[in-house]
Parts: structure tokens; C-alpha cells; sequence
């Protein structure tokens, strides 16, 4: 069952003592499995499916994909089929997220990383008739629209500052078109060097003229995507062992040691209200050694 999302109050000496007010949105509590953005992200592409009553969705991504995973159940809760690529040649063994996605009633298709990479919209299409195509991520002004509902949930208006992680930008666009244009909106890349997410995301923009009120950081990407280092991981322990909040190495932990880093660094001025949001989805920890997380 879905549940409304909370903001649960962060208390620390040093967020005291630089008088900020720190919040999280925790959209991890939202669903078990659609958790998190994907709910939000997926939302108007499986409306489309049922308006023009298509057949399913055919959608992609990585081994660990928790988008995969998200869009096989929410489409097996729907009652439609779901096929997903998944970027890679098939492995000898599957992942917790390729066998939870079957278990769900996904159509798994591999395909090479050079032809995936390559792979074309209109390609799909055709090999897909009567099918809705969701990028990956759920990248998209449908994608877009759905991510916008994130700050609706809540009274976020209130806020000087909005923290998140990201992927592909989908979230991102969406928190900046309902964001106000006085909030600063502060996102960290989870990609290395993927310096394109700034085109990405402004081509999402409902005014991308006037939003300027967002920075993508990209030196915390911490080795690249779905990489760590014990700092991510001693962070996140931590984090947990105060707020009792679990996160995940590929996005929300990342941005959780961003967010010290720029605490250490005075990057907030005092009085600040900051509102960090916990995107759900911390499938990839289960590829993790068992002693490596203490939650």
C-alpha cells in the first residue's frame, strides 16, 4: 500500500551550533518496492499506457536497477506486461534485482553495452508496436511531471535550501519546476564526469529561461556510478547510528557525505533551512559484502 511520504527532523551538535534547521523527505517510506522517485517517476507513463491501452512497457537498465525492479512490479500491480533491457551480455548468475524483476513478471532481453549504448528510440518502437517506451530513469517529460509531485507532498516552500542526488536529471527538473524560484536547488551527480545532465535536465524545464536556481556538483560521484569508498560507506553507517535512516551507496549516501562535506566547509550561511531528500531505493546494497553496512 502507498503511504505518504514524511519529513523527519535531523538533530546533530553541528547543525546545531551553525543554527540549521535540517529536514529529510523520506521517500523510501513511500512503498517496499516501488519506492521512493519511482513511484513519482513512473506514474504518467503507466496512465499513458492504460489511456492508449498498450500492451505494457518496455524500459532499461543495469544489473542493480532499481528503476527495473520498480517498473516490474508496478506493472505487474497494473495488470500490463513490462520488458526490460538490461545494459550487459547475459551473466552467469543473476542479480537479486534481474531475479526479483522475473519474479515480478518481467520479460528480461540483454544486450551488449556497445548496442545498448547505441540503441535508438525509433529502433524500439518498432520492435515494440503498442508499447509505451520509458528511458532510463523514467527520463521524460512524463518522468518530469511526476517527479514535480515530490515537493507537493509537503509544505517544501519553506525551505532555503533543497538537497538531492542524480541520475539521469528526470527528479531533478521535476523538484526545480516546483520549486520557487528564491530556493536554491543543490544536486550531486551520482555519474562520473556526466557533464551532459545539464542539457538533460533543462530540456525538462517548463521555463528553463527563468529557473536558474540550481547547481549540479560533480566531485561527488565518488569513482563513478554504483562505485564507493569506505567514505561513502563509514558515512552512511554513521548516519544511520543517529538517525536510524538507511541510505544506499549508488544515490541518497552519496549526497548524505556531500552534505557533510559542504556543512565542514561553512557552504550554508546560519539560520539556513535545509531539506535533504532520501530518493528510496537502496536495492544495490545487496550487492554488498554483509559486513560492510550495519543496517
Amino acid at each position: 500500500m502507498m503511504q505518504k511520504s514524511t519529513i523527519q527532523k535531523l538533530e546533530e551538535a553541528s547543525f546545531i551550533s551553525n543554527q540549521l534547521n535540517v529536514e529529510m523527505l523520506r521517500l523510501d517510506l513511500l512503498h517496499p518496492i516501488v519506492s521512493g522517485n519511482k513511484f513519482f517517476k513512473l506514474k504518467y507513463y503507466l496512465k499513458e499506457t492504460s489511456e492508449k491501452k498498450h500492451t505494457g512497457i518496455v524500459t532499461f537498465g543495469g544489473y542493480h536497477s532499481n528503476h527495473l525492479v520498480a517498473a516490474a512490479f508496478a506493472c505487474k500491480e497494473a495488470r500490463v506486461k513490462s520488458i526490460g533491457i538490461i545494459r550487459g551480455e547475459k551473466p552467469h548468475s543473476f542479480s537479486n534485482c534481474i531475479k526479483d524483476c522475473i519474479e515480478y513478471g518481467m520479460e528480461i532481453k540483454f544486450l551488449s553495452r556497445d548496442n545498448f549504448d547505441s540503441l535508438q528510440a525509433t529502433e524500439i518502437e518498432k520492435q515494440f508496436p503498442n508499447y509505451t517506451i520509458i528511458p532510463q530513469g523514467g527520463y521524460g517529460k512524463l518522468g518530469s511531471k511526476g517527479a514535480s509531485e515530490i515537493l507537493s507532498n509537503q509544505n517544501t516552500l519553506n525551505y532555503d535550501y533543497i538537497l538531492a542526488s542524480c541520475g539521469t536529471g528526470t527528479m531533478a527538473a521535476g523538484l526545480i519546476n516546483a520549486s520557487h524560484q528564491t530556493q536554491k536547488m543543490l544536486f550531486f551527480s551520482a555519474l562520473k564526469n556526466n557533464f551532459s545532465i545539464l542539457d538533460e535536465i533543462n530540456e525538462l524545464l517548463e521555463n528553463p529561461t527563468e529557473k536558474k536556481n540550481f547547481q549540479v556538483l560533480f566531485n561527488y560521484d565518488f569513482g563513478g556510478y554504483a562505485k564507493k569508498n569506505k567514505l561513502v560507506l563509514d558515512t552512511m553507517n554513521l548516519f544511520y547510528e543517529i538517525h536510524k535512516i538507511p541510505t544506499d551507496f549508488v544515490y541518497t549516501g552519496k549526497m548524505i557525505t556531500a552534505f557533510y562535506d559542504l556543512l565542514n566547509l561553512n557552504y550554508f550561511p546560519k539560520k539556513s533551512r535545509i531539506l535533504l531528500i532520501h530518493s528510496g531505493g537502496i536495492q544495490g546494497n545487496r550487492s554488498l559484502k554483509s559486513n560492510e553496512l550495519i543496517f
